[in-house]
């Protein structure tokens, strides 16, 4: 860690130990598969290439990004995933957390810890990412950054047993999806941090009046109100976090959904293999052990799950209603973002935007 940045944190007082997560995160995530030198350079090279492919087939099929410039994505190992990563959450957490008082070194160190089995659990399993404020120095935000993650590629192409090229190429049509959701989009940066720093700026007050809800939220637990998607949680939450939770919920299951759409239209025409690829992918993600099962339920990686085939029914449900430029006026505002109750029933929302 540079100078500059150990100046900056000192200054902000973060409210996780970031340094610390990210140490145990790469002592935790493990290199990976072992591969021949051979299959590894092919991987690393076929992504970098795949990742402009995949960018000029999602253009073409969804209209996002014309006359923006392609860029290679950044292939990393396990290790390079986790920095990326706390690099992104720490510019986030930094922002959002402006004139909120500072925990102290245990409490940032705890969270740190936490954060850093977290990321130590996610890292070995997670294929891509695009970061809409990767890239920056000196803790600063940068112009966004698509990240792809060799090791896990080759791991989960390899369970699947599928063709390694089509396997790349669906992985990267997914996340060049989501670079285009940002760069092709001029708001969305800014809302979604808008929205992260409105969430993590109540927290104090939050914490504060969270005796006062208590109550409340453990009747709402025994009527089985928990259900909704936040579960206690949100009960405990005042009520600008948690309509600032609502609305990131609505917006991550819009955009995961939007992406698990389009890597499949566009794939019958560019990847070969890709119903096999689908049915094998989500059956390993349905799958597990009882521990992974229960890591994945205590990390939100169920609930991800759930996100991809909810903003996915959304996004087949509009776009066969009025076609993908009428499914595009969600990129309008975000007044036509479509909010959680929406996702669930997309008539909802072609009547509120198309008539």
């Amino acid at each position: 860690m540079g100078a500059v940045e150990q100046q900056t944190q000192d200054a902000v007082a973060p409210v996780v130990d970031w340094g610390l997560a990210a140490s145990v995160a790469k002592r935790l995530v493990g290199a990976g598969p072992v591969v021949p030198v051979s299959e590894a350079v092919a991987a690393v090279r076929g992504l970098r290439a795949q990742a402009v492919t995949a960018e000029g087939h999602v253009r073409d099929l969804t209209g996002l990004g014309q006359g923006l410039p392609i860029r290679e994505g950044d292939v990393v190992d396990r290790a390079g995933w986790v920095q990326a990563a706390v690099d992104g959450l720490s510019v986030l957490t930094t922002s959002g957390l402006d004139g909120v008082a500072a925990p102290s070194r245990i409490a940032a160190g705890a969270a740190g810890l936490q954060a850093g089995v977290a990321l130590g659990y996610l890292g070995s399993r997670v294929l891509g990412q695009y970061d809409p404020f990767g890239g920056g120095v000196d803790g600063q935000a940068g112009p966004g950054r698509l990240l792809l993650v060799a090791p896990n590629v080759v791991a989960v192409q390899r369970v699947l047993d599928v063709p390694a090229t089509d396997f790349r190429l669906w992985v990267c049509l997914h996340e060049a999806t989501h670079r285009l959701q940002f760069t092709g989009v001029p708001w969305l940066r800014d809302h979604f941090a808008g929205l992260v720093g409105t969430f993590l700026s109540t927290m104090d007050t939050s914490a504060n009046s969270l005796i006062d809800r208590l109550p409340d939220a453990l009747r709402a637990a025994r009527r089985g109100g928990t259900a909704d998607a936040g579960g206690l949680m949100a009960y405990l939450q005042a009520p600008e976090q948690r309509d600032a939770m609502n609305k990131l919920l609505a917006l991550a299951t819009l955009l995961e959904g939007h992406a698990d759409h389009v890597m499949d239209a566009v794939g019958p025409a560019v990847v070969p293999s890709v119903a096999v690829i689908r049915s094998r992918f989500s059956a390993r993600r349905s799958g597990g052990g009882v521990l992974d099962r229960l890591l994945r339920a205590l990390l939100g990686v169920d609930a991800k799950i759930r996100q991809y085939a909810q903003g996915s029914a959304f996004t087949r449900h509009v776009v066969d209603a009025v076609g993908m430029d009428g499914f595009n006026a969600v990129w309008t505002s975000p007044e036509t973002l479509p909010t959680r109750k929406e996702i669930d029933e997309p008539d909802a929302w072609l009547r509120r935007v198309h008539q």
